[in-house]
């Protein structure tokens, strides 16, 4: 009878390490779960950033060619305006000739 009344105990034992052990499995399923739904979260996270920087250097690529035009017209405006004070002297110059002549 011992055997007997051992059996119902050992059976019970059997089923709550097994309904302990099924517990303990759904938590790292859940725990998995979450972690790859990080991972594939990460993963949106980093494309996003890598499209992000694609703009971003075309963006630059773009003001480092806006900043070159613009050196060069900057140039060319200095040389009309030393053009332009050339032709200021030298028209009063013109002047003062013309009113030496007209005395």
């Amino acid at each position: 009878m011992a055997s007997s009344e051992t059996q119902p105990r050992f059976g019970q034992s059997v089923k709550s390490l097994l309904s302990d052990k099924v517990t303990s499995c759904s938590g790292d399923v859940i725990a998995l779960t979450r972690q790859v739904l990080k991972g594939s979260r990460s993963q949106e996270l980093l494309s996003q950033a890598a499209r992000n920087m694609v703009i971003q250097e075309d963006a630059i690529l773009h003001s480092e060619d806006s900043l070159r035009k613009m050196s060069i017209i900057t140039t060319h405006l200095q040389y009309q305006q030393e053009a332009i004070q050339k032709n200021v002297e030298h028209s009063k110059n013109l002047q003062d000739q013309l009113k030496h002549l007209m005395k």
